[in-house]
């Protein structure tokens, strides 16, 4: 994995640690109408790193085809079930943290000429094509959070 692909994968969890500073109460509330709120948000991308560090990177290796990604609506659902047990979001945030800089540390240690594929599908992928979707993913939410908490004026 490239460096700048860590950089960016890692730069998510330095954006989040900064929410800890907020007030908890704003954290719990809706983003907007019928959306998450941020500290759904965050264990959405907890149990989806949760998911790459277990059913994926452990098998990361050239020629293998990993697991399908599990189905997106059942995978959310049990997210935010998983993250009930996170008394504070500030916890969450630390678990968050340490969960992905874990992650980061063990999918760098994976060559970077090693290809895979996933689920059925037919397309190669490298650990740093890989990681794009989920920065991209990441970048998704991050501006979705961080819309919700600059309204506030919390940013």
């Amino acid at each position: 994995m490239s460096n700048k692909t860590a950089l960016n994968y890692g730069q998510t969890a330095e954006e989040i640690l900064k929410y800890k500073e907020f007030d908890e109460q704003r954290l719990l509330e809706p983003i907007s109408e019928g959306k998450w709120s941020v500290k759904e948000i965050i264990g959405h991308l907890y149990y989806w790193d949760k998911f790459i560090l277990e059913k994926h990177v452990p098998f990361m290796n050239d020629g293998t085809n990993l697991n399908a990604f599990p189905n997106h609506d059942l995978h959310n659902r049990e997210a935010i079930e998983y993250i009930s047990f996170f008394i504070t979001t500030g916890s969450l945030i630390d678990e968050f943290v340490l969960n992905r800089r874990l992650l980061i540390e063990t999918i760098s240690g994976i060559d970077s000429n090693v290809k895979f594929t996933i689920g059925s599908g037919k397309r190669q992928f490298t650990v740093d094509k890989y990681l794009k979707i989920f920065i991209d993913h990441d970048i998704h939410h991050l501006k979705q959070m961080n819309e919700r908490l600059s309204s506030l004026n919390m940013i």
